[in-house]
């Protein structure tokens, strides 16, 4: 018997193995069947038409069989990538739990966040974000998930990433601009852009590009939501001189018009911060109340219908006290005191050219295709031409020094101008541009909500005790001081939609 077992265990091994090859055939043959029937064979074309149809659990047998998740199609791209074109969600869910990296590069070093972008999937854009996506990566041509959103004209796209990357609005803006890209344009300033923002090497503006490169929409919409059609480049352009030289009369036209009278004017805070709140209110609202024209531009339905702009009235910031009452803890806030919501700069087509005993020289810019800049003297007392508000105050010398004199002291000419209307007076200074009111924010209390207008030089409470300073108001960003340590803190524009 001790001498048989050997040969009764050797003849069992035989049969067990002979039992398992037909049961592994048998598994891949049920896959493959099951795949056939489904309308897919055991490919990696049908891998990647599987992963866009969002059909999950033909991916599930692909994989059971032994199919490599790492597959890459003909243009480097893999099933992450075309699932994110597809908007997929579905299957990109189940290819990140097998383990394939979220940002992994596919054809042109692009992610498929990026793959997203370019297939105009808002939606998935979102989902990928959601599961940490990195919107800061480059492709080969050095573009950021947010600039391939501009170069496509994909607002959706444009709104998911805009919180995720707020330092590159600006430039994002300027490149809609270039392309012509007015749906983007809006959704840009929705979140944060500003139409102030300028290229570094020759300061044009938005108005400016758009200008020069004949795109009108684009024109209309920046001009609609507070482009200064007066601000210049570095060489003294405006957007309407951009726009003559480039043969869009047009565009310079509508750019250049003659201002009507109520433009020339020096408005009064409460009337800025009434179309301050009237601009983010409109573009808070996805549906605003019934009475205005859906059809009419996004600032004049705001301001025609006084529940919008009285929602959340705004009031000056200098004195107030922000937070929420009994939040005191003696403990400084998590996040920055305010949240910077709008900008308002309001240029004029007015420069001061000189004085003379008692009247003021002013430069007025010629139309476009009319010629250079008119000089026109204006008496104390006098009009400025064109308006039927403003008025020459009076007229003074006085030495200075600041950045426009290079730091050293230098006599400038300087004009009190009044406004018949609003009784504001401010004053416009030789070597500066002319603008009817300091550059202005509209902040939010991220604890109540309240809105307030802050200029340079005001100082406000917060509820734990706190005092801070406006140190400066730009048209991107606002510094605020802590009074007690001399802490600055940067809070940038997030827009009205934030």
């Amino acid at each position: 018997m001790s001498c048989f077992r050997p040969k009764l265990t050797a003849l069992a091994s035989l049969l067990l193995a002979a039992a398992v090859v037909p049961s592994c055939k048998s598994r891949k043959e049920t896959i493959s069947s099951d795949l056939e029937e489904a309308g897919f064979k055991m490919t990696a074309e049908d891998w990647f038409r599987a992963s866009r149809e969002n059909n999950v659990e033909v991916l599930k047998k692909f994989l059971t069989g032994g199919f490599s998740k790492d597959t890459r199609d003909e243009n480097g791209n893999m099933a992450l990538h075309l699932a994110a074109a597809a908007g997929a969600e579905k299957s990109g869910e189940l290819l990140l739990d097998r383990g394939i990296p979220i940002d992994i590069r596919g054809q042109a070093d692009r992610t498929p966040l990026m793959a997203a972008v370019i297939a105009n999937q808002p939606a998935m854009v979102k989902w990928l974000l959601r599961q940490g996506a990195d919107p800061k990566l480059k492709d080969e041509e050095n573009f950021k998930a947010l600039m391939l959103a501009v170069r496509e004209g994909s607002p959706g796209s444009v709104e998911e990433l805009a919180a995720y990357d707020r330092e590159d609005l600006d430039g994002a803006l300027l490149l809609a601009a270039l392309l012509g890209q007015a749906d983007v344009i809006d959704s840009l300033t929705n979140y944060g852009a500003s139409v102030y923002s300028r290229m570094e090497n020759d300061g044009r503006t938005p108005l400016m590009i758009a200008a020069e490169n004949g795109h009108q929409e684009s024109v209309k919409l920046l001009l609609e939501i507070g482009s200064s059609r007066y601000t210049t480049d570095a060489e003294g352009r405006t957007a309407a001189m951009l726009a003559e030289e480039g043969g869009h009369t047009e565009i310079a036209a509508l750019i250049n018009r003659e201002p009507l009278p109520d433009e020339l004017a020096i408005e009064s805070p409460e009337t800025i911060s009434a179309e301050m709140d009237a601009f983010v209110a409109a573009a808070e609202e996805e549906q605003l109340p019934a009475g205005p024209d859906p059809s009419a531009p996004r600032m004049e339905r705001a301001s025609a219908d006084a529940t919008v702009k009285a929602k959340h009235p705004s009031r000056p910031i200098d004195g107030a006290v922000l937070g929420a009452a009994g939040s005191a803890t003696g403990a400084k806030p998590a996040q920055a005191p305010v949240i910077m919501r709008h900008y308002r700069e309001t240029d004029m087509p007015v420069e001061i050219a000189g004085i003379q005993a008692d009247s003021a020289t002013l430069r007025i810019p010629g139309r476009a295709g009319v010629g250079g800049p008119r000089e026109v003297a204006v008496k104390v007392g006098q009009n400025i031409p064109g308006s039927n508000r403003l008025y020459v105050v009076r007229v003074k010398r006085r030495m200075e020094d600041s950045k426009v004199t290079d730091g050293k002291p230098m006599e400038v000419a300087v004009v009190e101008i009044g406004d018949r209307e609003s009784g504001v007076t401010r004053e416009w200074i030789s070597g500066r541009a002319s603008t009817a009111h300091d550059p202005i924010a509209l902040v939010e209390d991220p604890a109540t909500g309240a809105r307030y207008t802050a200029k340079p030089g005001q100082r406000f409470k917060s509820a734990d005790g706190g005092e801070y300073v406006v140190s400066d108001v730009r048209p991107n960003q606002i510094i605020i001081e802590d009074l007690a340590d001399g802490t600055v803190t940067t809070v940038p524009l997030v827009g009205p939609r934030g």
